[in-house]
């Protein structure tokens, strides 16, 4: 799906070592927005971080933390965004969900090259 314009970011916040029917808990989100049509989503696994309980996880030389934080970002038409947000209801137990109104500026895939490409 090619969105234009008017979008929505959602981003979700969790850690590495949360799970959702027996699978890691990112990839279960990234496989149900894909299954969902969205437009495109990207897992990203953080650093350093901390969340509720204040508890510092990072990776360091000498010890690696097993539950480094992980935000999965998903850009979509705000309908399909709100859908979808419902259904992360279920699958999210520890962990944040933010929303932000987006200007979609382009969105290229399939050789789409330059301005007005695909239409």
């Amino acid at each position: 799906m090619k969105i234009e314009g008017e979008g929505q970011l959602l981003r979700v916040f969790i850690g590495e070592s949360d799970h959702w029917q027996g699978r890691p808990l990112h990839e279960a989100i990234l496989l149900a927005a894909r299954e969902q049509g969205l437009a495109g989503a990207t897992v990203v696994r953080g650093l350093a971080g901390f969340g509720a309980t204040s508890l510092i996880h990072t990776v360091k030389v000498l010890r690696l933390s097993e539950d480094l934080p992980m935000v999965i970002e998903i850009v979509d038409k705000p309908d399909r965004i709100e859908k979808f947000v419902r259904m992360l209801d279920a699958m999210i137990t520890d962990g944040m969900v933010t929303l932000e109104k987006v200007n979609v500026l382009m969105y290229r895939h399939n050789g789409d090259v330059g301005p007005g490409a695909g239409v």
